[in-house]
Order: structure tokens, then sequence, then C-alpha cells
């Protein structure tokens, strides 16, 4: 067993007495100081269902610290409630919320000098912070997802907090009634865990599984269920295992990791949030990708999975067919997967899949074999353009219509989108553009996910458009493209649009182009004023001031080094 821990500096020296007298008032004895000592970065928050169970968890894996003979220490890390912040102010802080969890992970297991850390997160931001802050210590780590929340029901269909916003739409489109409405509300969200349908969560939760970070089916585990402490328990001791192994962040965060990350998020049909976070990540352990990366790995994988939003089913379902792994082993099977990738147990990706069938189990519908896909190519196109000539992101999959050209409905924050669909003003044909909502100018990128579910609600998911410089949630589908750069607040064409310009979606061409001539986008470039910033202090004005374009992560590091 190798005795060179980084915590080993408080078991040496006199001078280290005071050291180890601090370490003895939390509960270390004598053999304790020469056990490495393990940080457990809990998400737990009573904020969220997402994080509500994440303490029993870290609890659990405490214990199996302990069995491995390792010295747990729990430290807490923020989270924000994506879905409860949704459409409001407060959703601002969604995406800035990734930056103060990577800091947060990374100050305190710098300043203990922690000779590992397990990490374990639940809502949208939890995941990529924590892979964020992993990258950058480059000590053992293992990331432990709290799970993915039960379906709840209403006149026998699956319901998640997506239908929740549909709901709004279709009530103020006449739809359904108050009654209805309620009723879904209430049934919406039976229990603890993150989102149930492969939205960012548990998009964020199989590339992380699919990189090697954390265990084979953690990613779409329920949170409710007992093998999600199991596992949990499981993670400690392989992530102590690790430590005296060295096995390091960096070797797995490679760019063979990478790719297998984005070819499963195609093959599952996962969130457009999958772009920019893989892209933070890439930066921050050093690996070369870009945007077009993406387009390039989405032409070759095939949707393999008929999950919500725009399927079917949810992921307790995926998990009952064989979860993340199965479809991992098909990517393999068809030399789409890199099977020599390292994952934290130690074993390539190939070895972890050894047992696992080539083919879906055939009494199901969820994963779809091979020379049936759901569809052949993969649904997160990376569209350019003169609206958006650093790139933007569409989710182009359940699309029935997958070309609109119309006039432009301009609408300078999410609020004034919301007022006029539900106002029933929005008419077939219309292409909205949302801006001012990007990286800076928001600050911090708000997800859309209000207005195109209102959108779907009241009918027009198959004929409007909506273009803007800020996010969409993972349950958000239907012919829209988010994170358009430059943003507005640069001076991106985005800000130049005027109310009836003529814009096409392309999603076939990959192209998102405005119908005015350069000369006349110069002119109208030449007489545009920058905002105002709309925070001057606190964490949304640094955040404003650091944040980089959202064709390469909306990083806060960029250049500093």
């Amino acid at each position: 067993m190798p005795e060179n821990f980084r915590s080993q500096a408080v078991t040496q020296g006199v001078q280290r007495a005071p050291n180890r007298a601090m370490l003895r008032a939390v509960g270390f004895s004598d053999h304790d100081f020469t056990k490495p000592i393990i940080g457990i970065a809990n998400g737990y928050s009573s904020l969220t269902p997402c994080n509500i169970g994440l303490n029993q968890l870290a609890t659990t894996a405490e214990a199996g610290i302990v069995d491995g003979a390792g010295m747990p220490q729990m430290f807490g890390t923020i989270t924000v409630s994506d879905g409860i912040s949704m459409g409001t102010e407060g959703m601002k802080y969604s995406l800035v919320s990734r930056e103060v969890i990577a800091d947060s992970i990374e100050t305190v297991s710098q300043a203990q000098s922690m000779d590992g850390v397990l990490a374990i997160g639940g809502c949208d931001k939890n995941m990529p912070g924590a892979m964020i802050a992993i990258a950058r210590l480059n000590i053992p780590a293992i990331f432990v997802y709290g799970g993915t929340i039960k379906p709840g029901h209403y006149n026998g269909q699956d319901l998640t907090i997506v239908s929740a916003f549909e709901a709004v739409g279709k009530h103020s489109a006449g739809r359904i009634d108050q009654a209805e409405l309620t009723e879904i509300e209430r049934q919406a969200c039976p229990g603890a865990g993150s989102c149930g349908g492969m939205f960012t969560a548990n998009t964020m939760s199989s590339a992380i599984e699919a990189m090697g970070m954390s265990l084979p089916y953690s990613s779409t585990m329920a949170a409710e269920d007992a093998e999600k402490a199991e596992s949990a328990k499981k993670s400690a001791q392989v992530l102590v295992e690790a430590i005296h192994k060295q096995i390091l962040p960096r070797q797995l965060l490679t760019r063979k990791a990478f790719e297998n990350a984005i070819a499963l998020t195609m093959a599952v049909g996962g969130s457009t949030n999958a772009v920019l976070h893989l892209l933070a990540i890439a930066h921050t352990a050093g690996i070369e990708l870009s945007l077009d990366d993406f387009e390039t790995i989405r032409k070759r994988v095939p949707i393999l999975c008929d999950l919500k939003p725009s399927g079917r089913y949810v992921i307790t379902e995926l998990h009952q067919v064989g979860g993340a792994p199965q479809v991992m082993k098909m990517l393999l099977e068809h030399d789409l997967f890199h099977g020599d990738a390292l994952t934290i147990t130690g074993q390539t990706i190939a070895e972890v899949l050894a047992d696992v069938p080539a083919q879906p189990p055939t009494n199901q519908n969820v994963i779809r074999p091979w020379d049936n896909p759901l569809y052949p190519q993969g649904h997160l196109a990376i569209m350019k353009g003169n609206l958006a000539t650093e790139g933007a992101v569409a989710k182009v999959s359940g699309i029935k219509n997958r070309q609109i050209q119309g006039g432009a409905r301009v609408f300078e924050s999410e609020e004034d989108c919301l007022d006029a669909i539900l106002a029933g003003s929005i008419n077939p044909g219309d292409v909205l553009i949302v801006r001012y909502e990007g990286p800076k100018a928001g600050p911090g990128m708000r997800e859309m996910l209000a207005p195109t579910s209102a959108i779907i609600g009241a009918g027009l998911g198959n004929s409007v458009g909506l273009i803007t410089d800020g996010r969409f949630s993972g349950g958000t589908y239907g012919m829209v493209v988010g994170h358009v750069a430059p943003e507005a607040a640069v001076g991106g064409a985005i800000a130049l649009v005027h109310e009836g310009d003529t814009i096409t979606i392309d999603a076939d061409t990959q192209k998102l182009h405005l119908h005015v001539t350069d000369e006349e986008l110069e002119s109208r470039r030449a007489n545009w004023q920058p905002p105002k910033p709309r925070y001057t202090s606190g964490v949304l004005a640094k955040y404003a001031k650091l944040v980089s374009s959202s064709s390469v992560g909306a990083i806060t590091d960029l250049g500093l080094g």
C-alpha cells in the first residue's frame, strides 16, 4: 500500500501537531493518520427533489470509505433548482451555479489536501460542476449520481416536470381546464430524484458513466431504490482503491472519453446542455473539443432510445432494459465507442461491458435494435449561418417540419416572449427571437422551458420556430435553436434582427439564415449600442465580466493561463 498521500503532511514532523489536534477533534485517532483522507462533496439540499435524497447517499458513501480503510471528510456544496427557478429572474443563477459548485469543490479539496474526492449530485449543474472541479484537481475522484425520479401518473400517462409546463400551454390555449391542470401539477413529481426524462441531469449522468467516472448502471438508477445506496457505497470503495493505484481523472478524461460521451448522448437523445457542459469539462481537462466534433459524431450515431421529452419513455424504463451499458455496448459493437478507454475501476470500457448483450431485450421498445433505430442520425445539430457565425445548437429529433421560414417576432427577454404565447398572439410560421439572454447579457443563459413548453401546449410545436442566445431545458423539444453565438450582448447578428425579417431554420442543412444583405447588417451594426450591464455587483456581475462565448462552453477561466 503506497504511503505517498497528499494528506500525509499532517502526520510528519513536530510542526504538524496542530494539524493533527484539529483532526482529532473531528474524530481522527492515531491509526487514522496513516489513511488517505477523502472528501465527500455533498450536494444535499431540501430545495429540490433532485437533491433531497443525497444526504443518505453521502452517509452511505462515508461508511464505504471507512470500510475501505479510508478517512472520509464530508463538506457541502450548493445547488439551485432549475425547475423551480424556471421562467424567473432566479434562473439566471442556474448556469452560474455550475462555476460556484466547481470552485467550492476545488477550494475545499485543495485547502485540505484531500487524497481523493467523491462528489454526489442531483440537479442539472451538479454533474458538470463536479466534473470541472475533478478535472482541475486531478486527484483520484468518482461521481455518484443521486438518481432519477420515478414518473408521476395521470389518466394512464407517465408524467414528468415537463408535463406540468406543457399543461400551462394547453390550459392557455383552452385545450384543458383548470381541474386537469391542477391534477397534472399534483401528480408530476411523486418523490425524490432528478427530472425523469432524458433531460439534462440524466443526460450528464449518462455522459459521466460513458467517460468512466462513475460506476456501471449508476446513471439510470431511481433515487429511491435500494440499489442506488448500494452503488454509492461501492463507489466509495472503488475510489479508495483508485487512490492506492493512483488512477487520476486526466488519465480517464481523454479525447476518447469525450467522444464516447458525445456518442452516448446522441444515441439516447440527450439534452442540448450536454454540448455546453462537455465543452467546459474538456477545456478544464486540457482536451481539444469543438462544436464541429459534435456534428461529426452526430452524423455517425443513430438515436436508439425512445425517451422523453420527444419520445415515450422515462429513465426508470431505460434502466429496466439495460440502462447506459446496453446502449454503450451496441455502440461498441458497431465501432462507434472506444473500448480501450479507461474507467475509474481500472478496467477498460470493453472489459466493463464484456457481459452486456450485444442487442437489447426483444420484449421492449425503449431501446431500439440497431437495424431499426428511432432516427438514423443524432439529434443535436450544430447550426451555423449569418445569424450564428460561431455556431448554435438545435435538438432536431421528433420534429415534423425540418425547415421553417417565416417572419421574425423579436423579444428582448424570455418573459416578453412567454406573455405573447400565452396571449395567443403567436401564429404558425412565426420565428421567435429571444435575445439578450446569453452568457453575458442575461447573464447566465436562462433556459427557455416555459415558452417552448407553452408553444407545444398551444399546438404550435411543428409550425413555430424559436431562436435564442440563451439555453433550453433538457425537457425542451420542437424547432428551437439555442446557444446562438456570438450573443446579442457582444454585437452578434441576433442583436440586429428587426421585427418581420425573414429567417430560415433548416435542420437538414444545419443553416440558420437571416435574409438581410451584408450591407444592411453592417448598417444596423453601426447603429447598434451594447446594453448596459443588468448587474453591477455580486456573483452575476462577476460572472458576466468573466464568462466566455457559449461556443466554447461558457467557461469563466478562458485566457487566464
